[in-house]
């Protein structure tokens, strides 16, 4: 959910390159430096973050970063759901999940920007059932909800 004050970042942080490393082994395929990097930059922050802030941040350590750079790693990690894209905002966010795959929902701060990502199993039931009943095939899930964070409601 939301961070709290007595959240370990840095161990998070942690758990979750553990994670990257781990799954990209388990997978054979290759977790560089720059998907790393990336990845480690979206883990800095719970909030959701652009590309070109990714790219803006990346560019203090490598200078001739470009969009492309960016995008391709972005992909390969969204591939991998080490991370989530948050259509609403166009930005991107840790996934802090086990291995398994899933489908996500996200509670997004309309004040502070913070979001928290949510799974209930019941809420993919539901829409699956309701898919079924139309004769709907789902391709693709974004349920983002927008309110205010604990941290916001008192503002």
């Amino acid at each position: 959910m939301f961070v709290n004050n007595g959240h370990n970042h840095d161990q998070c942080i942690k758990n979750s390159m553990k994670r990257a490393v781990n799954l990209c082994a388990s997978r054979g395929v290759r977790l560089t430096a720059l998907r790393s990097r990336v990845l480690e930059l979206i883990l800095q922050s719970h909030h959701p973050v652009g590309a070109y802030d990714l790219l803006n941040l990346l560019r203090n350590e490598r200078q001739n970063a470009q969009p492309p750079t960016i995008y391709r790693a972005l992909n390969f990690l969204l591939d991998l759901g080490l991370v989530h894209k948050v259509k609403s905002l166009n930005a991107y966010i840790g996934c802090y999940a086990s291995d398994t795959s899933h489908n996500s929902q996200f509670l997004i701060c309309i004040d502070c920007g913070a979001a928290a990502e949510i799974t209930d199993i019941r809420i993919d039931n539901a829409i699956n059932a309701l898919a079924k009943a139309a004769n709907f095939s789902v391709n693709n899930r974004s349920i983002e909800v927008e309110g205010k964070c604990p941290n916001c409601q008192g503002s």
